[in-house]
């Protein structure tokens, strides 16, 4: 017997645990159950013992409200003096294992709301989902639908989550997000040398029209009143809020030539390429793009306040984007090496091919691979001039040569970014995978289920909680989160008293 207890009367509150234990057992000596195979031997203990474990519960929040200490008054955070107690105060608790009831005194005075310092200490949330519940939903949510994810709580624990409480429960999950990663603005400066790689890009997430930005949404509503009329536009326009997507990394400089990109040798064993270290990713559908690449830059500058590595930023080319970094890094006073995406590169030289050599497919690829092989060994400008001139020597119409001068216009305008010659050369990245990656992973794999019009509370809840999964930090943020919780919920309400000294969460 547990040294907790001194009187066999103090067991009382578990009798129902102990009662359900004893008819689990009988029944598994029964004869009946002498015909089960080991599946019915699994379902019966699944069941049953999940109400075994929520009898326990029940015994051991009873325990605690017959051990409740009796404080002759509670300060509130108002400074009033609470000393009317009521004691059996009742509230109800959905768990894991079931619905729970916990008992607990009430402190109050006349015209104050009451106070209750159980539901401190057993740090409750203000609604009725436990701890376990609200962690099971969050991470379920992440991966799958709401209506998925409640189905799946329904059928795999004791606890049940409406789809529209669901909603609220997530979205209050994931309001310490950016709390989390403020409090690393203390932590101790990256413990590298490596490259430091910002990267980021956007991605649409399909939005009811009170959601959409202004722009979109008064789009979208016009495109509703041409509809009315008879005509049809695209049933995917103005549909849209672009989310923005993140990720500062680590990685060691890779040296390589152009010739090894262009033409890898089976024979050449080049060294093995570095792995990316401390990867955080991160998204958001509710920030606008210009906040959201400062708080981009305050990540990186978080690892190097001193700004003693080598900063890469990493983009596909858009124009916009590109201006926004370079506003960020003149506003946060950090010199960087921004670099354009090769793969986008790669994408108008093959449209540009295919204008050039129509209907030749060994001819295009040929082409594309001299004139990428000159981009990386550093002639920019004199693929961009050539490429125009070849144009004009084959007598294109002007709809064919569309795409000659749009690739040769991408490549004069932007040649600065485009120098991957001296990038090889210092070991930088020339490629957006990364983010590309997250592109497709944070956002696409979850927030473009077919049919999906995502309300702008929940699709940011949803991302914040991908990004933290995705980045390794859900573990850390639980913890955090859930002394917020305490600090919001019930520290923040009482005065300076004894009796919340050792309320904290454990880490």
């Amino acid at each position: 017997m547990s040294q907790a207890y001194t009187t066999l009367d103090e067991w009382e509150v578990f009798s129902s645990a102990f009662e359900k234990f004893s008819d689990m057992v009988a029944a598994l000596h029964g004869a009946p159950a002498q015909q089960f195979d080991h599946g019915q031997v699994e379902k019966f203990l699944e069941t049953s013992g999940r109400e075994l474990l929520r009898r326990m519960f029940q015994g051991y929040l009873d325990h605690r409200a017959a051990t409740e200490p009796d404080w002759e008054s509670l300060e509130g955070h108002d400074h009033l003096i609470r000393t009317h107690r009521r004691s059996d105060c009742r509230r109800h608790l959905a768990t894991l294992f079931g619905d729970v009831i916990v008992s607990r005194t009430a402190y109050g005075a006349r015209g104050v709301e009451s106070r209750f310092a159980l539901d401190a200490q057993l740090n409750l949330p203000p609604d009725k989902y436990s701890d376990g519940l609200r962690r099971r939903l969050a991470g379920d949510v992440s991966l799958m639908s709401f209506d998925e994810a409640t189905a799946r709580l329904d059928h795999t624990t004791g606890g049940h989550i409406p789809k529209r409480q669901s909603e609220r429960v997530v979205v209050k999950v994931a309001r310490d997000f950016e709390a989390f990663y403020d409090t690393r603005c203390a932590d101790e400066p990256e413990a590298s040398d490596d490259l430091l790689i910002l990267t980021t890009d956007a991605k649409g997430i399909v939005m009811r029209q009170d959601d959409l930005r202004d722009a979109t949404r008064q789009a979208a509503q016009r495109t509703e009143t041409v509809r009315g009329s008879g005509l049809s536009p695209g049933e995917k326009e103005n549909r849209k809020r672009m989310a923005q997507v993140a990720s500062v990394y680590t990685v060691a400089p890779y040296v390589r030539r152009p010739e090894t990109i262009m033409n890898p040798s089976p024979d050449e064993e080049e060294p093995p390429r570095p792995k990316v270290e401390n990867k955080r990713v991160w998204a958001s559908v509710e920030r606008d793009a210009p906040s959201f690449i400062d708080e981009l830059f305050d990540e990186a500058l978080r690892r190097d306040p001193q700004q003693q590595r080598q900063w890469v930023v990493l983009i596909d080319g858009d124009r916009h984007q590109l201006a926004r970094i370079q506003a960020a890094a003149a506003r946060h006073q950090v010199t960087v090496t921004i670099i354009m995406d090769f793969i986008h590169v790669l994408e108008y030289l093959w449209d540009a091919a295919r204008a050039l050599h129509a209907g030749d497919a060994k001819a295009v690829a040929a082409w594309v691979h001299r004139q990428a092989l000159k981009i990386l060994q550093g002639d920019v400008q004199a693929v961009a001039r050539g490429i125009r001139l070849s144009a004009t020597f084959r007598g294109l119409s002007d709809h064919k040569r569309e795409a000659v001068d749009t690739c040769a216009e991408y490549l004069s305008n932007r040649w600065s970014f485009l120098r991957y010659d001296l990038f090889l050369e210092q070991g930088f990245p020339i490629a957006t995978g990364v983010i590309e990656g997250a592109c497709r992973h944070l956002v696409k794999d979850r927030m473009d289920l077919t049919g999906a019009r995502w309300r702008l509370p929940s699709a940011e809840a949803v991302l914040k909680l991908r990004s933290l999964r995705s980045s390794g930090d859900f573990e850390a943020y639980w913890r955090f989160h859930k002394q917020q919780e305490l600090e919001r919920h019930h520290l923040s309400r009482y005065a300076e008293c004894l009796f919340l000294e050792d309320f904290r969460v454990e880490n």
